[in-house]
């Protein structure tokens, strides 16, 4: 997504199920308008927060014109992998299959690579490398050929339908996710509680909610240094996104079993 729009709007991680909730975003071309849904990856889980997940990702194939499968070339399929493709193939849409991270494979291997999904019968496998923004432009047009005609949705500078609010604490997420191992990337969520813009600062207040006090110990790090580096990594991207000084405060605090809480999860905007 990022790099089809050329912004970051959608959160990094190696950590599978980093994105929770549905992002919408644009891309203007010559002659055409494309409208992209970057969902929550389909997977078996057994919090309410997985199930709710997945239910946004099927519901998102509905009223979808193309289907975009995302496999990762350096990563063997897994069961839960194969399950997805196999289910594809009832799709009534068209279905791209898109081979990302081709850059970190030999060359050689790519061939036999694509030849393994023939028998899924997508309407193209696109090989690809999102870092290097490799095979992008191409796969733009096969989209734009492939797509039905209709009106333009969004005025052209439209990027995304998230307000800021949601891409800030999903930036906190990301550095939390990123500076932390074992469990604690899935048992931690971020609310922007707080958000004042004055003249060439805005002033922003965050929580950072995790399940268990050992897990909040990690975050915030022996003297802080966690929560500190967590925070001095997100301003910067911060101030990158908004054009300005940003002043940001964060604190961590303990929601119990969070992804089994529906109120909670309606707050996060996982419903």
């Amino acid at each position: 997504m990022n790099a089809i729009l050329g912004e970051k709007i959608s959160i990094i991680s190696d950590r599978p199920q980093t994105t929770r909730n549905k992002i919408l975003g644009v891309r203007n071309i010559e002659g055409a308008q494309l409208i992209f849904l970057d969902t929550p990856g389909i997977h078996k889980g057994k919090y309410l927060m997985d199930k709710l997940m997945v239910k946004e990702a099927m519901s998102s194939l509905e009223g979808a014109d193309l289907i975009l499968a995302v496999v990762d070339a350096e990563r063997p399929l897994k069961d839960e992998d194969e399950m997805v493709l196999e289910s594809l193939k009832e799709a009534r849409q068209p279905v791209f299959l898109i081979i990302n991270k081709v850059d970190l494979i030999k060359k050689e291997l790519l061939l036999p690579l694509i030849a393994r999904f023939a028998s899924y019968n997508f309407r193209e496998v696109v090989p690809i490398s999102a870092a290097a923004g490799d095979g992008i432009e191409y796969l733009l047009g096969l989209l734009k050929k492939a797509l039905p005609e209709g009106p333009r949705y969004f005025p052209e500078e439209t990027l995304t339908d998230r307000p800021e609010r949601f891409i800030i604490a999903e930036i906190i997420r990301e550095k939390a996710i990123n500076m932390t191992r074992e469990e604690i990337p899935y048992s931690v969520a971020v609310t922007v509680d707080d958000f004042k813009e004055k003249e060439k600062l805005v002033s922003i207040g965050a929580t950072i909610y995790v399940e268990r006090d050992s897990q909040k110990g990690i975050i915030i790090g022996k003297g802080g240094k966690v929560l500190k580096a967590i925070g001095t990594e997100a301003r910067k991207e911060m101030e990158k996104l908004l054009g300005c000084k940003v002043f940001l405060e964060i604190w961590v605090k303990v929601h119990k079993d969070w992804r089994k809480d529906p109120g909670f999860l309606r707050e996060l905007g996982i419903e």
